[in-house]
């Protein structure tokens, strides 16, 4: 016989499964020794997350109080990245939805507290293709090029097939294309769907090796930092953000090694330093640094009062080609 609940206890169960979960997530980048590296937390590759709860101010004032107690890391700058929501985003077995509110952290490496829980890891260990300072890496999309042409071919329709070459070669700048280091939520997107990442074969198929697809994260975080690693390399061209990375004085050198880590390709040097100095970014500090190999090298620091000069006309530091 065929037990159904009815009722108001029947109302309540079906309230519960409709309940969705707001968790707060966030990517919390720093550059260290010319790498951009990611903060994580356990044991796993997770993001620092907590659930939003109603003794929190906002959103941020949550945000900042999970990180620092997961990490013993206080957030400087933060920046709302984009909200998940997709219901089947972290497995079909979950009845509750789960939105998760993610922020992207602009902070120095040695403003943290040693912890044990948690720890800094380059984001090209998850995004081993996106590393182009050295020139395409040979291995590694060669594979992912030949699986993914595969992956296009094994469509069903001609129509189909010459739709996914085309999003393939775009994505990755096959063919003679231009590499865009702007679209590393695209390229990951595209590998997820290949199924040439170990989130997206559910054991069903043997991606390629991590040194190829990249390390994997827990539930969906591999595709929320490929969102902040999209979001910084396209916002560095249009506001000062990297200088949230770097220490109160740098020389120009060590500003453009952390711009070329975060765009993953290299910059020209004299071009790089003209645009510096014509959008007044930085001034003379006086001093010198002899931590550079060779001759002292000028030190600078930020010119902040630009953020007020320029509140309504934007303060551009473009990525010159190399």
């Amino acid at each position: 016989m065929e037990d159904r609940q009815t009722g108001p206890g029947k109302d309540r169960a079906d309230d519960k499964a409709d309940e969705a979960k707001v968790d707060l997530i966030a990517v919390v980048v720093a550059v260290n020794d010319g790498e951009p590296c990611l903060l994580t937390i356990g044991q796993a590759d997770t993001l620092p997350s907590g659930p939003f709860a109603l003794e929190h101010r906002s959103p941020q004032s949550g945000l900042r109080g999970w990180v620092e107690q997961q990490t013993g890391h206080p957030l400087g700058y933060i920046e709302q990245l984009y909200t998940f929501a997709d219901r089947d985003r972290v497995g079909a077995e979950r009845q509750q939805r789960a939105i998760s509110i993610s922020y992207l952290a602009l902070t120095r490496k040695e403003q943290a507290t040693a912890s044990c829980a948690c720890g800094w890891h380059s984001w090209y260990e998850y995004f081993p293709w996106e590393d182009h300072r050295s020139g395409t890496p040979p291995v590694g999309v060669d594979i992912l090029r030949a699986r993914l042409i595969e992956w296009a071919d094994a469509a069903g329709d001609p129509a189909t097939q010459r739709e996914r070459r085309q999003r393939v070669a775009i994505a990755f700048g096959f063919d003679d294309r231009h590499w865009n280091e702007e679209l590393t939520l695209q390229r990951y997107e595209l590998l997820y769907e290949a199924a040439l990442v170990e989130e997206a074969s559910g054991g069903k198929a043997t991606p390629p090796p991590a040194a190829v697809s990249g390390k994997a994260m827990v539930a969906d975080h591999r595709r929320i930092l490929a969102t902040g690693v999209t979001r910084l390399r396209s916002k560095i061209k249009y506001r000062p953000v990297v200088f949230e990375l770097m220490r109160p004085t740098f020389t120009l050198l060590q500003l453009q090694r952390t711009v070329e880590a975060l765009a993953g390709r290299l910059i020209d040097k004299p071009n790089f330093r003209r645009l510096v100095e014509q959008q007044e970014l930085v001034e003379e500090t006086g001093d010198t640094s002899v931590d550079t190999g060779g001759r002292p090298a000028k030190l600078y620091r930020f010119r902040r009062a630009v953020l007020d000069e320029r509140a309504f006309a934007g303060t551009k530091l473009p990525l010159s080609r190399a």
